[in-house]
């Protein structure tokens, strides 16, 4: 047992968190590339994010309790990821990171996190010399 505070606590739990998924998901709604990604009904997927985040910067496991291990890869597999939306996704959480107002430490934590978790789920690479005409 350790008695180091968590950045969820640093935080302020729950609300700063639920605050971010909004304003990550209100990005997402109005983004032409990633939008398609989701499903119609986005509040399962809010709920999920916000679960799992939390429980990853030391909340309540409430996300395995829910959905088991979180499995981030297999779960986005199904969708094409390459550079263009990794950086899409990153760019919104990152403002919304910004916007929300974290305090260091927590901020970095959490940007540190997010660009390493959006090149994570990168499964989709472009191919050299092919140019897509549209």
């Amino acid at each position: 047992m350790t008695n180091q505070t968590t950045i969820y606590e640093l935080a302020g739990g729950d609300p700063p968190f639920r605050t971010l998924v909004e304003h990550f998901y209100a990005r997402i709604e109005a983004d032409p590339l990633l939008r398609p990604l989701f499903p119609a009904d986005l509040m399962p997927g809010k709920e999920g994010q916000f679960l799992f985040i939390t429980q990853y910067f030391g909340g309540p496991a409430r996300y395995n309790a829910q959905r088991g291990h979180p499995r981030l890869r297999m779960r986005h597999m199904p969708f094409v990821i390459g550079q263009a939306e990794r950086d899409a996704w990153v760019g919104h959480m990152l403002a919304a990171i910004d916007e929300v107002g974290f305090a260091e430490p927590v901020r970095s934590a959490l940007r540190e996190y997010f660009e390493r978790a959006g090149t994570f789920l990168i499964n989709h690479q472009a191919q050299p010399g092919i140019e897509l005409l549209g």
